[in-house]
């Protein structure tokens, strides 16, 4: 069975990149999720879609998509 993912906030602090998955509070700075994010304006940034099932995130401004899963993975290895 696929587990499913609540994804509930995102937000950017200065280079990080904040989310609320399953309640729980993930800081991941971003030279290490993603460079387009990096280099991206605060519109661009803010502008993103979620995927009904709660696996991904959509930038199309910056045509990034990155995985709630790989985040989970990425902030356990920080």
């Amino acid at each position: 069975m696929i587990e499913t993912r609540l994804l509930t906030a995102i937000s950017f602090e200065q280079d990080t990149l904040c989310l609320i998955v399953d309640g729980k509070k993930l800081v991941l700075p971003l030279e290490k999720v993603s460079e387009k994010l990096k280099n991206a304006s605060e519109s661009q940034r803010n502008f993103f879609k979620l995927s009904p099932s709660g696996y991904g995130i959509h930038w199309p401004l910056i045509d990034e998509d990155l995985g709630v899963d790989s985040l989970i993975k990425l902030h356990e290895q920080l």
